[in-house]
């Protein structure tokens, strides 16, 4: 694939744009805030204490936090049949009492940025937003099992992501290439598309993406300054929430932002685990050229490391007591289903790759199209770049519909060479680089017309590489 690589000169938006008006002053807590959209992402810098870097963010996406509270107000409604106040109840006395000092002061940060542009989002609705994968997937079915209550079947933790992590002799170079596609609704990863660059008071300058309003990755793909590397993908059937421990956004985010190894972010990511949105993590180490598996169960959660080989992730549970104990039923032998029909595939990709793994065989990685269960070549649901849009059979494990408009999202990949200078490469929507048109779609499938006030069409952009601290993004055109 020929490569070339252009610089686009980008104007910046000022934080002089965020005063009350053009006489007032700037106020403070926005000075070193910045934001620039580049390739279908929004590169978002964030700076200081707690406090700070949440007014930054609320006061510079003020719009793109009320489009995406709407995202989950009209799913939720509509998939769970629970209106927005129970997530708010829900997210104030179940995940706030909770979450740990320096997160609620940046939650705080968020509605007072919101609120200095005359918002109506208030702390109640970030706290749901960003513990809506726990809520929706792992307290809600607890919450009507111990109620003796039928859960609805969107109630349920999805399969969803394709990932890996290689080292040693598997790579071109003997060191860490890192890959993961975000799979979600459409409607969810169109809007999944931010860039954050975050230098905090305390703790470690990161890079990940992310969402507008949410303090963590969500999807988590993201580099330190430690040089810690770090994705996963989704436990699937997981079962069981413990409304004791600490929300997962929270150990997320703190592990991105405080771990200097793989030892700590295992030991981050364990402590206070409440289950909530179990996931199999790919973590590497630049300085020590190690990857690490760990697979957070509620009550298994094994970490394999190795210093020569890979890690495939696409959402199978792979340790037995894990899926004895934590699954509802995961069955690695049904290869029909997406994400045993994806492993499969991953196998044999990184089999015929070995010793080749680079950042454009990640690419081609996340935007493979093959079926290994029919044989063929076919952007679908058991596809490494989901296209769930095109399935008529639907997902059963993770009760998805016929034809339901999910799938990959976006795609990123990284080495060790880019984590030295905290850089990744990324494509918003599609890593195959198709596109979704939300016209067609509806007139082909009405069922999914409660949709229309959030789903539009979801355009791929060019592989583009982010780096920190930086105005100019590098765009990579494809010849």
């Amino acid at each position: 694939m020929m490569r070339l690589a252009a610089l686009l000169l980008l104007a910046t938006t000022s934080v002089a744009a965020f005063a009350a008006s053009p006489a007032a002053a700037p106020d403070p807590r926005l000075d070193g805030a910045y934001k620039f959209n580049e390739g279908g992402w929004t590169y978002v810098h964030l700076a200081g204490t707690p406090e700070q870097i949440g007014f930054q963010h609320g006061s510079l996406l003020t719009t793109q936090i009320e489009d995406n509270l709407r995202v989950f107000q009209v799913e939720n409604k509509n998939q769970l049949h629970r209106d927005w106040a129970f997530f708010r109840e829900a997210g104030r006395t179940v995940l706030w009492p909770r979450i740990e000092p320096e997160y609620q002061a940046e939650l705080k940060g968020i509605a007072e940025g919101l609120k200095a542009n005359g918002s109506t989002v208030d702390l109640w609705d970030l706290v749901a937003m960003n513990g809506q994968l726990e809520l929706t997937d792992y307290y809600l079915p607890w919450l009507d099992a111990k109620q003796h209550k039928a859960a609805p079947a969107a109630a349920k933790a999805p399969g969803k992501c394709s990932a890996f992590i290689a080292t040693g002799s598997a790579t071109r170079d003997g060191k860490i290439v890192i890959a993961h596609s975000n799979w979600s609704s459409y409607a969810e990863g169109e809007r999944w598309t931010y860039v954050f660059d975050i230098v905090p008071a305390q703790g470690q300058h990161f890079l990940m993406d992310g969402a507008a309003g949410i303090i963590t990755s969500q999807d988590d793909f993201g580099v330190n300054a430690s040089g810690l590397m770090i994705t996963e993908t989704t436990l699937p059937q997981i079962i069981g929430f413990d409304v004791n421990g600490i929300p997962e956004f929270d150990r997320s985010r703190k592990a991105m932002q405080y771990a200097t190894s793989i030892d700590e972010y295992a030991a981050i990511m364990r402590k206070g685990n409440n289950g909530g949105y179990a996931n199999s993590w790919l973590v590497g180490d630049r300085k020590t050229n190690e990857i690490a598996y760990l697979e957070l169960g509620l009550h298994h959660t094994p970490l394999t490391k190795k210093k020569d080989g890979y890690f495939v992730s696409s959402n199978f549970a792979a340790d037995p007591l894990l899926i004895r104990d934590d699954t509802s039923g995961f069955d690695p032998k049904n290869l029909s289903s997406s994400m045993n029909a994806r492993h499969v595939t991953a196998e044999a990709f990184m089999r015929k790759h070995y010793g080749k793994l680079d950042t454009a065989l990640a690419e081609a990685y996340l935007s493979d199209h093959y079926d290994s269960y029919d044989k063929r070549d076919e952007p679908g649901k058991r596809s490494l770049c989901g296209h769930e849009d095109t399935s008529p059979i639907g997902e059963k494990v993770w009760d998805n519909p016929p034809f339901s408009p999910s799938g990959a999202v976006t795609g990123k990949v990284m080495d060790s060479d880019m984590a030295a200078k905290m850089s990744f490469i990324g494509r918003a929507g599609h890593p195959c680089g198709e596109d979704f048109l939300a016209a067609p779609f509806f007139a082909a499938h009405p069922q999914f017309a409660w949709q229309k006030p959030i789903l539009h069409d979801m355009k791929a952009g060019p592989w583009t590489t982010f780096t920190t601290g930086e105005k100019q993004p590098l765009v990579v055109a494809q010849n």
